[in-house]
């Protein structure tokens, strides 16, 4: 297998410590947890989606575990303002903020909360299962772009997280880059749903979810590719990765970097065994193979 040669990277306006970032959702609900992935390996973390308002988020079930996946309908849980504190031990570390609204003007204010500590933001315009927010928005590609360039005036570097629930992912792409976006993210979840044989009703209490996990690998690599052919900025892949593989084969699609989520929930140290697999000294950097699938 290939092998990476360890070096700084820098991605979308943002120095990390590799290639490997923590997705959103995943542990990034309080500062010890951001902390305890970063020190087991993960080159940067983005935090939990935070909003203009406190949400508890949709009733339960909330997640179901499938052998190739996750489905979940969380529904954006939560403290909006007050995970503020939560950074405060963060100061110095690569964390990105991972925020969400239903206009540009509620996505300008939340990134106001952070300006001031985040390294950079994340725009969730991609989440499947939360009314008014998430996807709700980012279906359309003037929507993003000005939600986009509403962040973007925080002088901040802004990465956007994309659906795969469109019909056409590019142009979405396109309008996260003409908003002004440092980096695009792809891609948050696959709508789905799984129904009880027993109960002879929707098993999650939001009834539709949202699917990732090694499922949504391929899809994930075909939305990077794709994006790879119509965007002049940085992707950074996200979708399935739970080995080093998976992360040289997201690269040659166009991914400058990636983000891991559900993998976490079978090996709490995925970072440091990917990292102990990518990396060599005797490797090779990274922008020999960032987009080769497509020469």
């Amino acid at each position: 297998m290939i092998t990476l040669k360890p070096e700084p990277v820098h991605v979308g306006g943002v120095d990390i410590r590799n290639h490997l970032i923590l997705a959103a959702g995943i542990l990034g609900t309080c500062a010890s947890s951001l902390s305890r992935v970063l020190k087991s390996g993960a080159g940067a973390v983005v935090t939990k989606s935070i909003g203009p308002e406190p949400r508890s988020g949709h009733p339960g079930p909330c997640l179901i575990v499938l052998d190739d996946g996750i489905i979940n309908a969380m529904g954006l849980p939560n403290p909006s303002k007050g995970f503020l504190e939560e950074l405060v031990a963060l100061d110095d570390e690569p964390v990105i903020v991972s925020i969400f609204g239903g206009n540009p003007d509620q996505f300008y204010e939340v990134s106001g909360w952070f300006a001031d500590t985040a390294k950079g933001f994340e725009l969730n315009v991609s989440c499947p299962h939360a009314l008014g927010y998430g996807a709700q928005i980012g279906t359309n590609p003037e929507m993003v772009e000005a939600c986009t360039a509403a962040v973007k005036r925080r002088g901040k570097p802004v990465w956007v997280k994309l659906t795969p629930n469109v019909t056409d992912i590019s142009s979405i792409g396109i309008g996260a880059e003409e908003g002004g976006a440092d980096a695009i993210v792809a891609i948050n979840t696959m709508k789905a749903m799984r129904i009880s044989t027993e109960m002879r009703r929707p098993v999650l209490g939001n009834r539709i979810g949202g699917l990732s996990g090694k499922a949504v690998f391929p899809i994930a690599i075909r939305c990077v590719y794709e994006l790879f052919e119509s965007c002049n900025i940085p992707i950074i892949g996200c979708g399935g990765i739970s080995r080093a593989e998976d992360v040289i084969e997201m690269m040659m699609a166009g991914a400058s970097a990636v983000e891991i989520g559900s993998a976490m929930m079978r090996d709490n140290e995925i970072f440091r065994s990917i990292g102990l697999d990518l990396y060599d000294v005797n490797g090779i950097s990274a922008q020999e193979i960032v987009g080769c699938a497509h020469a």
